[in-house]
């Protein structure tokens, strides 16, 4: 159990009863995100699950794959800016966008480990 350390940010916050808290101003936030907007983009990904395989997205490593994504972003994103309701458009966008992210990465750290990739 002494492997773990509480973090400490610096900054306290006192309640009225005398109890403090750190302040939490430099923690994750998810508690403020628009809950419906998480339940739209949770049930895009539930649909493509059914439609291409569970995961299937996260295959995606190649700079065509990228490419796709932000093609489809911004497809996506006109027809939202257009008011067009034939699809969740918003949520596609944000789908897109969390994809085009993380084939980013992934070629990222294919860049830096081909730069590690020393001949001796």
């Amino acid at each position: 159990m002494d492997n773990f350390t509480i973090k400490d940010s610096g900054e306290r916050k006192t309640f009225s009863t005398g109890m403090q808290r750190d302040s939490g101003v430099t923690t994750l936030r998810p508690d403020l995100i628009w809950l419906p907007g998480i339940e739209r983009l949770a049930e895009l990904y539930g649909k493509g699950a059914l439609k291409y395989a569970e995961r299937n997205w996260e295959k995606a490593e190649t700079q065509e794959e990228l490419n796709r994504f932000l093609a489809s972003a911004w497809r996506h994103f006109f027809k939202y800016m257009r008011g067009d309701r034939d699809e969740d458009h918003m949520a596609a966008v944000i789908f897109n966008l969390f994809g085009a992210e993380m084939v980013r990465q992934k070629l990222e750290a294919k860049r830096v480990e081909k730069q590690l990739d020393l001949p001796f």
